[in-house]
């Protein structure tokens, strides 16, 4: 007690400090020993601090706990893909960088939702880890609304025109065709104006916009309606008008102009145009042309 006391000579110590107040003076004497491998222990804890210090500045931390975790019961085995339609699970699968190790502690959601929205049909995509080891994943995909052609290739369109993806799967063979540059984009109110005429609607084959201005109807008997700028529900409506009285779209014609205000261009197929002209020459008491059938 001599040096204690002495240094603590009119001071009275707390019970809870006396025994480290003890340790330090002990130390500060010289009559302290410290415990057996206190060396090593503390230079072990030296080279660990320093090497996580280094991971940590490295930006390696997460691979350590990945590897980690995933060798002691948080491997991700099980992925569950639903909502998808157009998008394969291989498609899915493919965007999330998967190892044998992969930890599902370690494994950052956001970004795994982030690649597989890159994926062309994605919309949007929800990522949860369900613990131990599985990750769910619901997918919303874009809604396809025609199928554009542009010179020879063909693509699906959203109704507001933007591209989703090359026509590849005969799943989408039943949208609404549709032909021209600027087509996709203006699309949608045409095709609404169209089928406020569901008879003649039912019997479209494709939707042209010509020079970006107006739009051509093609049937599924061949015959082409070219339809005014201005005015379209109006042309709609007499074509089927005439239509339904007299089978007018049946007649053996390729088009039916309609961008005159005053009248109806028939372009007829050349062997309905040659009996008509034959059946003229005869009603004028002309002679047949040499080598046509009438």
């Amino acid at each position: 007690m001599g040096g204690t006391g002495a240094l603590t000579s009119g001071i009275v110590i707390p019970r809870l400090l006396r025994r480290p107040t003890r340790a330090l003076m002990r130390l500060m004497s010289g009559d302290y020993q410290p415990p057996r491998f206190a060396g090593t222990t503390l230079l072990a804890g030296f080279f660990t601090a320093t090497a996580l210090y280094g991971m940590a500045l490295g930006g390696h931390t997460s691979s350590v706990v990945t590897t980690v975790t995933a060798r002691t019961g948080f491997a991700l085995s099980d992925i569950r893909v639903s909502g998808n339609v157009e998008t394969s699970e291989i498609d899915v699968l493919g965007q999330l960088d998967l190892s044998g190790f992969t930890s599902l502690m370690g494994l950052d959601v956001d970004k795994v939702r982030g690649d597989i929205e890159m994926l062309p049909w994605i919309s949007s995509a929800r990522v949860r880890k369900v613990y131990p080891s599985a990750l769910d994943i619901s997918i919303t995909e874009r809604e396809p609304f025609a199928i554009w052609q542009h010179g020879e290739a063909l693509s699906v369109v959203q109704a507001d025109g933007r591209v989703i993806a090359p026509f590849r799967n005969r799943r989408n063979a039943r949208l609404p065709l549709v032909i021209g540059s600027g087509a996709p984009e203006r699309a949608a109110d045409f095709i609404d104006t169209v089928a406020r005429f569901p008879t003649l609607a039912a019997r479209v084959n494709a939707y042209i916009l010509i020079a970006k201005r107006r739009w051509d109807i093609r049937l599924d008997n061949g015959v082409t309606v070219k339809l005014p700028e201005h005015g379209v529900s109006d042309a709609l409506a007499e074509i089927t008008n005439l239509d339904r009285q007299q089978a007018f779209l049946s007649r053996g014609m390729t088009a039916v102009d309609m961008r005159l205000t005053d009248r109806i261009v028939v372009e007829l197929r050349e062997d309905e145009a040659e009996v008509l002209r034959a059946a003229a020459r005869e009603k004028l008491g002309m002679p047949k042309m040499p080598g046509r059938r009438t």
